[in-house]
């Protein structure tokens, strides 16, 4: 036991002497929570900016106008007589819709000429175009309903009759979840769960690998001959580590005022087999290839497109099959399922077996397959160390 804490010390000692792998474990997530948490600090898509060409300059297209400058999700920055530069104007405001109100429109609503408004709509944002559009088409439609109600009424439709008549029928929305719409508590986890698998697999690159640049794996060797010993003096510093930067998520979280609740035990167990199996990926990958440059290189191809793969942003039964086959290979995808499944929609436990248990695959193959090339590695050297006593 005390050659086993006497090699934990070892291991810390090495990971605070290299000021790079210091820097990117404990800076990295601070980094990024601290960036990602800014980006996205308002939480919803609001005051977007949107350019109104009126040329039609009647009392009708200005209370279009007037709705239009009433609803929280855009704003009017500017108000054109005509088209022309239009284009370039909305580029100068970061505008991604233009409404084009026509000359004729107040007379061709009134003569019942159905005239046509065009909204022209640039795609290549699809978030804020989304919301841009969708805010301009409830104003629309709003405004259509009034239109609609009022040439009842001139006919003699009582005014509660002729809103009946335009509304068949009541539609309700009901949000779920993030009820608020807040893309932060949508963003934020992902990103830092995607963050704190990154640098455990680029710490853990270095674990063993480091160990054979150096020419001092006999000498770890003859201190711990076991290799689940071994496995787990180079995991358990980061362990550790990883329960600190947690705790700062949780920090960040309460900062953000962010609304997350679920039962703390189960969360606690699947982060505790997330954590393991990553780490045994780390290793396992660290023994395999004695470089410490391509053990990094191999577990930044694995880490970098994690996010991207792991479904939290796009649907993975939408991905290719050997895409999905891919995503469920890398740890952050299960647990990024499990976050959204406890955090965000709130559901049962049992709705997590299946990603739990794919952990918990991912760790245990992990672990053998180390396991087994490392003791290999360290018959080897013992083999090698009986010839020279010899």
């Amino acid at each position: 036991m005390k050659k086993f804490l006497e090699l934990i010390q070892r291991e810390f000692k090495l990971f605070f002497n290299n000021k790079v792998l210091l820097m990117l474990f404990l800076g990295a997530p601070v980094l990024y929570g601290v960036l990602v948490g800014h980006v996205y600090q308002q939480g919803k898509v609001t005051q977007m900016p949107v350019i109104v060409v009126d040329e039609d300059n009647s009392p009708l297209s200005s209370s279009f106008i007037d709705m239009l400058s009433d609803n929280e999700s855009i704003e009017v920055a500017r108000v054109l007589p005509s088209l022309f530069d239009s284009k370039d104007i909305a580029m100068q405001y970061e505008a991604t819709t233009i409404v084009h109100i026509p000359k004729g429109f107040a007379s061709g609503v009134q003569q019942g000429r159905l005239p046509e408004m065009t909204v022209f709509v640039d795609g290549a944002n699809t978030l804020t175009s989304n919301t841009a559009m969708m805010a301009v088409n409830v104003c629309a439609s709003t405004l259509k309903a009034g239109i609609q109600i009022q040439a009842q009424m001139k006919r003699g439709v009582p005014a509660k009759i002729a809103a009946q008549q335009y509304e068949p029928f009541k539609t309700t929305f009901v949000k779920q979840n993030i009820r608020s719409g807040n893309y932060l508590y949508f963003m934020l986890p992902g990103v830092l769960i995607t963050v704190l698998q990154q640098v455990l697999l680029l710490g853990l690159a270095l674990s063993f690998s480091s160990e054979f640049e150096g020419n001092t794996f006999p000498e770890l060797v003859r201190k711990i001959g076991n290799p689940i010993g071994l496995i787990l003096v180079k995991i358990l510093p980061y362990v550790l580590m990883s329960v600190g930067i947690l705790v700062l998520y949780w920090g960040f979280g309460q900062y953000y005022r962010m609304p997350l609740q679920a039962e703390f035990g189960r969360f606690v167990l699947c982060t505790f087999v997330f954590l393991l199996a990553v780490c045994f990926i780390g290793v396992l990958v660290s023994i395999i290839l004695p470089s410490q440059l391509k053990s990094t290189e191999v577990l930044m191809v694995i880490a970098t497109p994690a996010f991207i793969l792991s479904g939290f942003t796009w649907p993975s039964s939408l991905m290719p099959g050997w895409v999905q086959a891919i995503a469920n290979v890398i740890p952050s995808t299960h647990y990024l399922r499990i976050f959204r499944l406890m955090f965000i929609q709130h559901a049962e436990n049992y709705h997590t077996d299946k990603a739990l248990i794919a952990l918990t695959i991912i760790m245990i193959i992990s672990f053998i397959l180390a396991v087994i090339i490392l003791w290999l590695k360290i018959r080897k050297i013992k083999k090698e160390d009986k010839k020279i006593s010899v």
